[in-house]
């Protein structure tokens, strides 16, 4: 099967809007159409000048010179006015067409990748995904608020001059279009060249973005390590290859519209000889004359912005095929359609039946890895960095997808769950805490958009947030600042404990929740997740062995396994991996 071509592609995409795209293409070929008469209006007036009594207008009734004149005058109002007519609705519709697609592209676009796994996200770079849901986007709608119409008008003006032109003389007419056919094969196969610079281009757009976002993200630890000059080699490097690949693109593009003129003087040229000769000779008349030297003009002047054109034609498909590619990626996570009710998911076990996961290109993260987690009870999993912890949380929130085995919960495997309904039954406290350029209050609502403030205040009460809140100048419209920078870390900790208290989800899972912050945060932080775990599922991932110390059963992982279960003292006593993390972290062995 043939691939479809971007403008296909995105045509298809369109289809919403199919009224609208006729609506504005009339406008535009009929503005045009009105554009083009007024040299026929000039044609017409040397006409009545010369001829007087004999002229064309006299043969339609208007015998009076000056009445002909008259009657041009009020043409030329009329047809002025209805060109500037068209021209305002061609003007409001394309332009509302392009930010109506750029803002349903878009947000399809975000809405897509929201619904990717984890996995996905791991393949591609964050700042690539930027430069397409922003400068991508963007050059699509560049071209539908000016590149379409002038494809339309340029179109529109061939197909009227042309047959103005074998309407007055079709000798005339054969020399002057001549070239076209060779400009719209030259066209074609000249875009068809443009397509892989503007590719390059776009790809490289990305890089630089990914860069310039990490940088940015990063910028304490560039200014820590005083590694100024290394990040501005680095940004140099992407945008001289940027700089590189647009210049490719630019040799090309500038040479379109010099090679158009010179096929365009050819036409003109005979124009204005065999045209000439003509009227010398008796064969054409004055006027006839003076309307194929004035089309001549107006259809040069259009066909030399072709390569504009163009230009902005092959930027949209280079960036149209990003969007596309994005927009149409296969959702690596499926989904089924059962809906546990909270009641049974709060008294159900989870239980890991031979889960086999890897990431991609990388050795088995879990090998036949069964275990259970008790419902209402806390259940703490410790172990060495790459045991596979946080992996464990990812499976349960269906981030990533087992390879082998299934996740039971509430009756059945979990891939037979509705997404939503299955991370709305789980609450995640991570390390690295996300909060929104928004108030401290709405940053909580978070947890649950429909809850009401008196809500919101008793989750913050139980997360020992009010104390801190209410000694802040603005209290809890305290705007937290971009990923919450206006906070110590052990406050965007609490934020986030009262987010999930809000939540009120069957299950709780804490990924090293308590390993950035001093000790007597922990505290706090303890009493809280204590609070909030009773009745609860709760999953404790910890490094620190304190937080989880008062855990009902407490899982060691090494390698992938489950190597040691059971209450921290069971766990001393046995000697094991547990008992040896316990002597380093309490100071008892070196």
């Amino acid at each position: 099967m043939a691939e479809v071509g971007p403008f296909r592609r995105l045509l298809s995409h369109m289809q919403g809007h199919k009224k609208t795209i006729r609506l504005a293409s009339f406008c535009s070929v009929t503005n045009k159409i009105w554009d083009l008469a007024p040299p026929l209006l000039i044609g017409l007036a040397v006409d009545v000048v010369v001829l007087q009594e004999d002229s064309f207008l006299a043969g339609l009734g208007f015998a009076d010179p000056w009445n002909q004149l008259i009657l041009l005058s009020i043409l030329t109002f009329a047809i002025w006015g209805l060109e500037s007519l068209f021209e305002y609705f061609y003007g409001v519709l394309w332009r509302n067409l392009a930010q109506t697609v750029q803002h349903e592209l878009r947000l399809d676009t975000f809405n897509h990748v929201q619904k990717q796994g984890m996995g996905w996200f791991d393949e591609r770079q964050k700042g690539d995904i930027l430069a397409i849901l922003n400068d991508d986007i963007n050059q699509l709608e560049r071209f539908l608020d000016k590149g379409a119409n002038d494809l339309l008008q340029v179109s529109t003006t061939v197909i009227v001059v042309g047959a103005v032109f074998l309407f007055i003389s079709w000798e005339v007419a054969m020399l002057a279009i001549l070239p076209i056919p060779l400009i719209v094969w030259g066209s074609f196969k000249y875009q068809r060249s443009l397509e892989p610079k503007y590719a390059e281009v776009r790809d490289a757009a990305g890089k630089m973005n990914a860069l310039l976002e990490n940088d940015l993200s990063g910028m304490s630890t560039i200014q820590s390590f005083t590694s100024e000059d290394i990040e501005v080699a680095r940004v140099g490097a992407l945008s001289e290859a940027y700089r590189q690949a647009n210049k490719k693109a630019i040799r090309l593009s500038a040479a379109f519209t010099p090679l158009i003129r010179m096929a365009i003087l050819c036409g003109f040229t005979a124009t204005l000889l065999l045209g000439g000769w003509y009227t010398l000779e008796g064969v054409l008349a004055v006027g006839a004359y003076s309307v194929l030297v004035f089309m001549t003009q107006r259809l040069l002047w259009p066909l030399t912005r072709l390569g504009e054109t163009f230009d902005l034609y092959q930027r949209a498909m280079a960036s149209s095929t990003r969007v596309l590619d994005v927009l149409t990626s296969e959702i690596e996570i499926s989904q089924g359609d059962v809906k546990p009710n909270k009641d049974k998911i709060m008294k159900s076990d989870i239980r890991f039946k031979n889960v086999d996961f890897a990431y991609t290109n990388r050795d088995n993260t879990f090998t036949k890895l069964s275990l259970k987690i008790p419902a209402g009870k806390t259940t703490g999993i410790v172990g060495s960095t790459g045991a596979g912890k946080t992996t464990l949380t990812r499976l349960l929130l269906r981030f990533a997808q087992p390879n082998g085995g299934s996740i039971v919960w509430g009756g059945a495997p979990i891939d037979e769950w509705s997404l939503s309904h299955l991370r709305s039954s789980i609450a995640l406290v991570e390390q690295h805490i996300t909060l929104f350029p928004t108030t401290i209050l709405e940053n909580i609502r978070y947890g649950d958009a429909t809850a009401t403030d008196e809500q919101v205040l008793r989750a913050a009460d139980t997360a020992e947030v009010s104390e801190f809140v209410n000694s802040l100048p603005e209290g809890w419209s305290t705007m937290v600042g971009e990923g919450g920078y206006r906070l110590s870390g052990g406050q965007r900790q609490r934020l986030a404990i009262a987010r999930a208290v809000l939540k009120d989800a069957p299950l709780l899972i804490l990924d090293e929740a308590t390993s950035a912050v001093d000790n007597e945060t922990e505290a706090a932080l303890q009493r809280s997740i204590e609070l909030v775990s009773k009745n609860r599922t709760t999953v404790i991932i910890a490094h620190r062995l304190s937080t989880i110390r008062n855990a009902d059963t407490i899982l060691v992982m090494d390698n992938g396994q489950i190597v040691e279960s059971g209450t921290h003292d069971e766990l001393i006593a046995n000697g094991g991996i547990y008992h040896g993390l316990w002597a380093v972290q309490t100071g008892k062995r070196l």
